[in-house]
């Protein structure tokens, strides 16, 4: 089972399905780690009860600590055991979050020993150690290859996908340099079909050719290329920007330089696809984390201003949570279009700034008090100060929109989606036409 949520076009299918109304799909990582975290308990158990009966057999036929010794390094079962073991320790420790997230290279190079984990399982009942007392005895006892051959098959289709979609003519078109280190880079694909909140796992060989990093798609399905924007903070986006081309000191790019090679696998199903299944939908992004809603936000206002088919949403709120200004600059001319094209008011756009401002940035706005446009967005919704006040936002909503399905999608830092999701719970209405919200978030 631990195989089956990490064949992502499997879920891309299945989350396409009704049955995305009753399995949460969008959770199919965390799924992942309940299996990993349950196979890990089990391991320690089922080992260390083989010490206890192997110390047991040890002392009743006078072995001593040599045939226990044995028992557990000169047997098969004890050979592929601790083969299955180490592999599967070494993978846990790489996993934990603190150290996945410091060191992803090490998590994802190290998470292969699942390889030789799956390997010895299929032979560690091979080898009848303790023998049942009514026939068939040792026949056919190793099993184990039956339980995992629908999952491998479907891990190994998805491996091989991935290397002929990577074959597909591949190139960067435009590389862009935005404020706050965030580079966007647009891509041309031959026949990629994307959908809006749609994410991508990109390689680039001149960087590493076993690396795949995933992306949130930012460009709308309606025009002719793909685009990503990367946060330029970790060793795989410093060195991608330097294979681009681009001075992250000086934010210059360097033009002599020749765009790398790059390849795409996907693109992949996520929670913000569902945006346009709901009539009132509230999108909040936090930090880097508006990336998804870059896309979702391009599509709508084609929707809107170019409709090809009626669309059910009728009402979209952007919620964008920035420590500093300088965060909002890179996303600014995109909010800037929409906000002035969107003559139906479509769109209601929420900035709101957490971090502590700067002497002239506090001079400024007083200076510039009573202008028609917000003096730090440029926008004509104004810039809120401070935290949102979730519970004030979620009463407005619902008696904006009463007897109304509303979808709240969500990326960004964990603490915040865990709020969002409490207030989606309470500020429910559980009777009939009732407004009720729906919570959804990005997972990588």
């Amino acid at each position: 089972m631990i195989l089956f949520p990490v064949c992502r076009n499997l879920i891309t299918l299945f989350r396409a399905t009704p049955l995305n109304r009753i399995i949460p799909f969008d959770n199919h990582l965390e799924f992942h780690q309940v299996i990993g975290w349950s196979i890990l308990f089990f391991t320690i158990l089922h080992v260390v009860t083989h010490w206890i009966n192997f110390y047991e057999l040890s002392k009743a036929t006078n072995g001593g600590i040599r045939m226990w010794f044995q028992l557990n390094f000169a047997t098969g079962p004890g050979v592929t055991g601790y083969v299955m073991l180490i592999s599967l320790l070494i993978m846990v420790a790489t996993s934990i979050e603190s150290k996945r997230q410091s060191h992803f290279n090490r998590f994802w190079y190290f998470h292969h020993l699942f390889i030789p984990f799956f390997g010895a399982w299929s032979f560690h009942g091979a080898f009848c150690m303790i023998k049942p007392d009514r026939p068939p005895y040792c026949n056919d006892i190793a099993v184990f290859w039956k339980y995992w051959i629908a999952s491998g098959v479907i891990y190994i289709g998805e491996r091989i996908l991935r290397e002929i979609r990577a074959r597909k003519k591949t190139f960067i078109s435009k590389v862009i340099m935005h404020p706050s280190r965030v580079v966007e880079v647009q891509i041309k694909k031959e026949s990629i079909v994307t959908k809006a909140g749609q994410y991508i796992y990109l390689c680039c060989p001149e960087v590493s050719p076993w690396e795949w990093h995933p992306f949130t798609l930012t460009s709308a399905p309606e025009e002719d290329y793909i685009s990503i924007h990367i946060r330029v903070v970790g060793d795989f986006t410093e060195a991608f920007a330097k294979k681009l081309g681009i001075d992250i000191s000086s934010n210059n790019p360097a033009l002599q330089n020749i765009l790398p090679k790059i390849m795409i696998d996907g693109p992949f199903g996520s929670a913000s696809e569902d945006v346009f299944n709901f009539e009132i939908a509230i999108l909040v992004g936090a930090g880097i984390g508006v990336t998804p809603f870059a896309s979702v936000l391009k599509s709508i206002w084609y929707k809107v201003n170019y409709p090809t088919k009626s669309t059910m949403l009728r009402k979209a709120y952007f919620i964008w949570i920035c420590r500093d200004c300088n965060s909002l600059e890179w996303f600014h001319s995109l909010l800037l279009a929409i906000e002035e094209q969107d003559i139906e008011q479509f769109i209601e756009i929420r900035t709101y700034l957490t971090g502590r401002l700067r002497d002239s940035e506090v001079r400024n706005i007083y200076t510039n008090d009573g202008e028609m446009k917000d003096t730090v967005t440029g926008l004509r919704s104004p810039t809120h100060y401070g935290r949102p006040v979730w519970d004030k936002i979620f009463s407005e909503m619902r008696d904006q929109h009463p007897a109304t399905d509303i979808g709240v999608f969500f990326c960004g830092p964990k603490p915040i989606g865990k709020q969002l999701q409490e207030k989606c719970n309470v500020w429910s209405q559980g009777f009939e036409d009732g407004t009720r919200f729906f919570y959804g978030k990005e997972n990588f």
